[in-house]
C-alpha cells in the first residue's frame, strides 16, 4: 500500500507540476506581448513605472513558473530529492512573493479610482506636447480607445492650451473623431471637432470605455492568479509528503 501511495503521489505531483508549467508559459507569453505590442498598450505601460515593473515582474515569474514547473516533473518522476527540495523552496518563495504582491494590490486599489486620474490629468497634461510622456501617453489611450479625458471632454476645460495653439480650444486633438483609430488616422473634421462641434468629438470618458473593455479580463485574471495560488499551494504539499516517502 506504501508502494502505492507514494506513485500515486509521484503522479499527482507530476499533474500539478504540469499546470505550473502551463500557467508559467501563459504568464510568460502575456509578460512579452504587453511589451513588444505594437498596438500603443506598450507606451501606455513605459511611460508608467508601476506598469512598467509589473510587466516585468510577469515575465519573470512566468519564466520562473516555467522553469520550476520543469523541474518539479522532472523531479516527481525521477524520484531526485534534491530536485524535489530545490522546487519545493523556490516555489514557496514565489507563494510568498505572489501572495505579497495581491495583499499588496488590495490594499492600493483606491489609486485606481476616476477621481485619481481626473486629478492627474489636469495636473500633468500638456494636450499636444508629445515631448512630454504623461501628454502622450494620454493621447495614445484617447486616440487607441476613442474616448475622451477621464469622465469626457469637460475634463480638459481647465488646462491651459499651448502658446502656438491657436485653433484650439477646450478640446485636445486626440478627442477629435477619426476614421481609423490610430495616430496615422484621418481625422473626420478636425477644425469643427476643435471648434466645439460634439459631433465631431469623441464624448465618452476613457475611465468607463477602459474598464468595460477590461473588465472580462480583470476577473479572468483575478480568477486565474487564485488557481495558479491553489495549485502550488497543493504542489508543495505534494512535493514534501514525495520527499520524506522516497528512501
Amino acid at each position: 500500500m506504501e508502494g502505492d501511495c507514494l506513485s500515486c503521489m509521484k503522479y499527482l505531483m507530476f499533474l500539478f507540476n504540469f499546470f505550473i508549467f502551463l500557467g508559467g508559459a501563459c504568464l510568460l507569453g502575456l509578460g512579452i506581448w504587453v511589451i513588444v505590442d505594437p498596438t500603443g498598450f506598450r507606451e501606455i505601460v513605459a511611460a508608467n513605472p508601476l506598469l512598467f515593473t509589473g510587466a516585468y515582474i510577469m515575465l519573470a515569474m512566468g519564466a520562473m513558473l516555467f522553469l520550476l514547473g520543469f523541474l518539479g516533473c522532472c523531479g516527481a518522476i525521477r524520484e531526485n530529492k534534491c530536485l524535489l527540495l530545490f522546487f519545493f523552496m523556490f516555489i514557496l518563495l514565489i507563494f510568498l512573493a505572489e501572495l505579497s504582491a495581491a495583499i499588496l494590490a488590495f490594499i492600493f486599489r483606491g489609486n485606481l479610482t476616476r477621481e485619481f486620474f481626473t486629478k492627474e490629468l489636469k495636473k500633468h497634461y500638456q494636450r499636444n506636447n508629445d515631448t512630454d510622456v504623461f501628454s502622450s501617453t494620454w493621447n495614445s489611450v484617447m486616440i487607441t480607445f476613442a474616448c475622451c479625458g477621464v469622465n469626457g471632454p469637460e475634463d480638459f476645460e481647465a488646462i491651459p492650451h499651448l502658446p502656438y495653439s491657436s485653433l484650439e480650444k477646450a478640446t485636445p486633438e486626440a478627442c477629435c473623431q477619426r476614421e481609423l483609430q490610430s495616430r496615422e488616422g484621418m481625422f473626420v473634421n478636425k477644425e469643427a471637432c476643435l471648434s466645439g462641434v460634439e459631433r465631431f468629438q469623441n464624448r465618452q470618458g476613457c475611465y468607463t470605455v477602459i474598464l468595460n473593455s477590461f473588465e472580462t479580463y480583470v476577473y479572468l485574471a483575478g480568477a486565474l492568479a487564485i488557481g495558479v495560488l491553489a495549485i502550488e499551494l497543493f504542489a508543495m504539499i505534494f512535493a514534501m509528503c514525495l520527499f520524506r516517502g522516497i528512501q
